[in-house]
């Protein structure tokens, strides 16, 4: 004769199993949540999808044979004062000839003022042949009140794109920049501080 669990225990532990089940899946959609942003980031970079050029150690060293026009545009994103332009509108470019061109920007405010540019190029597709070597988007940029600096991007066309099909039609590619200013992070070790500072009086 087997024991059978009576009605309520059976129930109580597949509510168990549900319960688990459901914090597997929440868990795991969570978990693939956070990995998604800097994996979407490699296939961009890799890839160059949605405009996202590329980053070379150094000068390439084989030159293709095609002029293709390289436009500069300079934004600002609400909230922070500054001025931001490329020195030279528009440059010609061969394919595997390393180029350098610089933005002019100015801090119009009475303070230090912290920011960081994010970029893309235009059409999506140039930008797995967009290579960069040297720029400022790479890392915030800090300007003095009412300061003014130059920009250096040093770049190149990739020769490989001459065998692409699809940039066969292509004769001019935008690269589009914007500034978006960076908020200062409070100091650890004046927190560590006041926190010390805090304990001595009790």
């Amino acid at each position: 004769m087997t024991n059978t669990p009576p009605p309520a225990e059976t129930k109580q532990k597949r509510q168990r199993l549900v319960a688990v089940g459901v914090a597997a899946a929440v868990g795991g959609m969570l978990g693939m949540s956070y990995a998604a942003v800097p994996l979407y980031r490699m296939f961009c970079a890799a890839t160059g999808f949605g405009g996202t050029t590329q980053v070379a150690e150094h000068a390439p060293s084989i030159h293709g044979t095609r002029h293709l026009t390289v436009s500069f545009d300079a934004n600002v994103a609400p909230g922070l004062d500054w001025s931001f332009e490329p020195e030279t509108p528009r440059i010609s470019v061969l394919t595997g000839e390393t180029q350098t061109v610089f933005f002019k920007v100015t801090n119009r405010t009475d303070q230090e003022v912290t920011a960081r540019a994010g970029y893309n190029v235009s059409p999506g597709i140039s930008g797995a042949y967009f290579d960069k070597i040297n720029c400022f988007c790479f890392s915030n940029q800090t300007l003095a009140p009412h300061e003014t600096a130059e920009m250096p991007v040093v770049f190149f066309l990739d020769a490989a794109l001459e065998k692409d099909k699809d940039m066969a039609v292509v004769a001019e590619i935008t690269l589009s920049y914007t500034f978006f200013p960076v908020k200062a992070e409070a100091p650890a070790v004046a927190a560590k501080t006041d926190s010390a500072k805090d304990k001595s009086r009790l």
